[in-house]
């Protein structure tokens, strides 16, 4: 019952929402349509050279956003626009997700760099959607309260996931003349969807953090914000169990982040698997990750959020082995997607939440900054090691570039292991006095 007026707390709810909104993109455009969409794009093209752009364009919007981010955070904080910041990211998203719509076979340079920016306005909003999670929650809620946002993002992205496969698979039931028209259909749906459910959480009264601090005009916000971050640099040295903590997300992140981003077009180009075994994986993740993320928030309160995730990376590696040797087939696809599901959701929130709890909650959205940056610089690094096993290590192909992501669940592992969750708590308590 507790659970479920926590669950049911304006606030709460509001943030909640968000995650549902824009797990549309999430689902619809970069783990479904867009790599089947980019291929299609790219068919003049090379199986090599149309990997390598795609590549490019993931490493560029998340350096885009990882260098923006601490200093975006920063200024939010000072200048007191969390949410303002928040709808210019998301409406920045959802227009060129609109965008897509009107992208025709041969202009694959357009549909990247549309997809790119799409990219930029997702991340950049969940910058500060993250560092909400301190404002809408008390620190013994954090787990709970961050697994529920992933888990409704899992159900949401995946039922409209659902719709648009069956608009483009059944382009008649809907009044379509093709797959194509379907779509484009499918991305407007995408940015109605993701607008519309974003809407309660710009409409939450204000932390009383954020309404207290001043309002600033836009260069005063950008020169408080950059004093404000330099000072924070220097506080980051005396945070240990922060930084060692960071250390670990950038490495065991990055190979969750490329996974998901990779696994659709590994799966089409390389295993040349049919796009309807593809979709079917992608939805059963989605559905099972919907229960799992749950119950990862419950499993993390119970055994503490650090070993929760030390299992999820387990799981990982798991996943990574059997990719390498015996993944050959749908009926092995629909096995690493059900096993990924357990597991996806269960770690990302479980970050989110365990990072909460070492971020002083008057500069939540710098600090944030710094954990999105993280997170960007690491889906940096899982692309451009896939992308360079064949050319570094002699007689390898695409299929062995997998096993380099085994090396990140690894190292962030075993940094992970290290970290002092109780010194974490008590150096965030220090700072906010």
């Amino acid at each position: 019952m507790k659970s479920k007026r926590l669950f049911l707390r304006r606030g709460v709810l509001s943030w909640a929402l968000y995650d549902w909104a824009n797990s549309a993109f999430a689902t619809t455009v970069i783990a479904g349509f867009f790599p089947v969409f980019y291929s299609a794009l790219s068919a003049d093209l090379s199986a090599r050279d149309s990997q390598f752009w795609f590549q490019i364009t993931l490493a560029a919007s998340s350096i885009a956003v990882a260098i923006a981010a601490p200093l975006l955070g920063a200024i939010a904080d000072r200048g007191g626009g969390r949410k303002k910041f928040l709808a210019v990211f998301a409406m920045t998203g959802i227009l060129m997700t609109a965008g897509l719509a009107w992208v025709h076979a041969g202009m694959w340079q357009v549909g990247l760099l549309l997809y790119a920016l799409g990219s930029v306005g997702f991340s950049g909003a969940n910058i500060f959607y993250d560092a909400m999670l301190v404002e809408v929650s008390e620190p013994h809620e954090f787990d709970l309260v961050s697994s529920y946002g992933f888990a409704l993002g899992y159900i949401g992205g995946g039922l409209l996931f659902a719709v648009n496969v069956l608009m483009v698979t059944q382009p008649a039931w809907f009044g379509f003349a093709d797959a194509g028209g379907a779509v484009s259909a499918s991305f407007i749906s995408v940015a109605i969807w993701w607008g519309a459910f974003t809407v309660p959480l710009l409409l939450i009264p204000a932390d009383k953090n954020e309404s207290a601090a001043p309002r600033m005009r836009a260069l005063p916000a950008v020169r408080a914000g950059l004093k404000e971050l330099l000072a924070t640099f220097r506080q980051l040295r005396r945070m240990k169990t922060l930084f060692l903590f960071l250390a670990a997300y950038w490495f065991y992140i990055d190979g969750v982040g490329t996974i998901i981003k990779m696994a659709v077009f590994f799966g089409n180009r390389i295993l040349s698997l049919p796009p309807e075994s593809l979709i079917v994986a992608l939805l059963l993740t989605q559905f099972i990750a919907f229960p799992s993320a749950l119950f990862f928030g419950w499993f993390g309160g119970r055994i503490g959020p650090r070993r929760a995730i030390l299992a999820g990376l387990a799981v990982y590696l798991a996943v990574i082995a059997y990719a390498w040797r015996w993944l050959n087939s749908a009926a092995d696809f629909y096995l690493l997607a059900a096993a990924i599901g357990l597991v996806q959701g269960g770690v990302q929130s479980l970050s989110r939440s365990l990072y909460a709890r070492f971020v002083p909650k008057a500069k939540s959205a710098e600090f944030f900054g710094f954990f999105n940056m993280i997170g960007k610089f690491a889906a940096i690094l899982g692309p451009l090691l896939m992308a360079a096993v064949p050319f570094v290590v002699r007689g390898a192909g695409e299929r062995d570039s997998i096993l380099a992501l085994a090396l990140l669940f690894v190292i962030g592992g075993a940094l992970l292991w290290k970290v002092d969750v109780a010194d974490g708590e008590r150096a965030a308590r220090e700072m906010s006095r």
